[in-house]
């Protein structure tokens, strides 16, 4: 990338997994990244770089508005907006508190969108912009103890889809990620929230399963995997409304667009990871 047209990226929940590897990756490439996070201090090696870190906190409006003004009154621009920053909210919705519920979806949804609504003008006064919103195979298809988690990237899936037919004339390109497995710390951190809401009650059973199936899983694919997406889609003159990638992403969206919903809750409830690949396999013969 020329200097003299250095594009300004931010990336959200830069302090580990995805984040840190899509600021990383985009520094590689050239950008002017601005890694945003709660942990600041956990993104040293962005600095070190070469991008800046910058404090935020996509539950706190002044905390997202201060974000935005500080990289445009330093750079004049953002042209890239990469909402990662989010978590899962595990645990039965008989269980969760319904607060907990809230700050899922302050999280994962009104954060980003809050983040989108200030860079579009300037997006939009240069005629140009990539917005990705990180979803989640788990937009597309649910399972026990992640309801809060669920309604999150499905909303996220449906708000992106209208986002993007709103800008596309303005030159702004509005690109939904969905990882399945990655190496990241949001499947401990699922998993500890499913073990301290709902595994002394109705729904132990469910979160024994739950920790099973993360165990048998075994290790994920790198973050590298989604970068290289981000990176796919920046390329790409006119990029796909959606990429995915990561473990058992294929699979189980091949499984989502062939069976019935009740074919689906059945998979779902029975089937360990080796049939979900198997029975996609069978499906996409018949698609």
């Amino acid at each position: 990338m020329n200097a003299a047209k250095r594009q300004v990226a931010l990336v959200t929940g830069a302090s580990s997994g995805m984040g840190k590897d899509f600021a990383l990756r985009l520094i590689a490439e050239g950008y002017m990244v601005y890694g945003a996070a709660r942990r600041i201090g956990r993104m040293a090696e962005i600095q070190s770089a070469g991008g800046k870190v910058i404090p935020l906190d996509v539950t706190d409006d002044a905390s997202i508005v201060n974000c935005v003004e500080q990289i445009i009154r330093e750079q004049g621009q953002i042209d890239v907006l990469i909402n990662n920053a989010g978590y899962g909210q595990f645990g039965a919705l008989e269980d969760v508190p319904l607060a907990e519920g809230r700050r899922q979806i302050e999280t994962n949804l009104i954060g980003p969108a809050r983040l989108t609504q200030l860079c579009i003008p300037h997006m939009r006064a240069r005629k140009f912009g990539k917005i990705f919103n990180i979803s989640s195979i788990g937009g597309k298809l649910a399972t026990p103890l992640g309801g809060w988690y669920h309604a999150s990237k499905y909303a996220l899936e449906g708000y992106s889809d209208s986002l993007r037919n709103e800008v596309r004339r303005f030159g702004i390109d509005v690109v939904v990620i969905e990882p399945g497995g990655i190496q990241t710390e949001w499947a401990g951190i699922a998993s500890d929230e499913a073990e301290r809401y709902s595994s002394h009650g109705a729904y132990a059973d469910y979160v024994a399963k739950f920790r099973r199936e993360q165990k048998r899983l075994g290790k994920n694919p790198p973050p590298k995997v989604i970068s290289d997406l981000i990176v796919k889609a920046l390329r790409a003159k006119r990029p796909a409304a959606r990429y995915h990638g990561g473990r058992l992403s294929g699979p189980l969206l091949i499984l989502r667009s062939i069976l019935s919903d009740r074919m689906l809750d059945k998979v779902i409830m029975s089937a360990s990871a080796d049939m979900i690949t198997l029975m996609s396999g069978w499906a996409s013969l018949l698609r």
